[in-house]
């Protein structure tokens, strides 16, 4: 389909002004060495380093600012390979999604990096629930503040006290004589009194605690 394949036909010709260039190895190696770590490096550091996807450590590495907000906010954790995962997935979905929704630039949030990694952190050592996490980033979010702090004078603490919890799950068990036998005829309906009890103790309370306390009282 085409006649004209060779360099001449376009015109191409060295500039006889122009000298080569000569490098020497060692310049070359000294490139080399102060090369930051690029892309593709970091992506692959995120994957086996904290376990991430590699969607999500793409997504982190696509723009400088992510990958260096998100570091960041793994540097102030106090388990990394714990917790390297659960940053990122608030660092993607809660933090960008609200700057996207906002028209907020990254450099601009109202939630700095220490700041998350401090709710991260909660969640981690199970001070706060996810859902409670929530909350917490949306009073950050618009007031600002210590998460550490705010979880103390708000009293938003988790409640894992079995004891305290016992006593919720009894009285919402007690109460649905009909749901209970529900359940035992179809186990998966436990999930409704784990709503009831999360509703009754306003969120707080540990929902593997309350899951594994009706399963056993259920006999399910």
């Amino acid at each position: 389909m085409r006649s004209k394949e060779e360099a001449h036909d376009y015109r191409y010709f060295p500039d006889p002004d122009l000298l080569p260039l000569e490098f020497t190895q060692a310049f070359v190696d000294d490139l080399k060495a102060q090369l930051p770590e690029l892309p593709d490096q970091k992506r692959s550091r995120f994957v086996t380093g904290f376990g991430l996807s590699p969607y999500d450590a793409s997504v982190l590495v696509a723009e400088r600012e992510s990958a260096e907000f998100y570091e960041t906010v793994l540097a102030g954790l106090a388990d990394k390979a714990r917790d390297g995962k659960l940053a990122a997935n608030w660092v993607i979905n809660e933090l960008f999604g609200r700057l996207n929704k906002e028209s907020v630039a990254i450099a601009a949030s109202p939630v700095s990096a220490q700041q998350l990694a401090a709710i991260v952190d909660l969640i981690g050592e199970g001070t706060i629930s996810g859902k409670i996490a929530k909350g917490l980033f949306e009073i950050v979010w618009q007031e600002g503040g210590d998460p550490r702090a705010l979880v103390e004078t708000r009293g938003m603490k988790q409640v894992t006290d079995l004891g305290a919890i016992e006593k919720v799950v009894d009285d919402i068990i007690a109460a649905n004589p009909d749901k209970v036998e529900q359940a035992k005829a179809k186990p998966q309906l436990v999930g409704w009194f784990v709503g009831q009890v999360m509703k009754s103790s306003g969120g707080k309370a540990n929902p593997q605690a309350v899951n594994d306390l009706l399963k056993s009282k259920l006999g399910i």
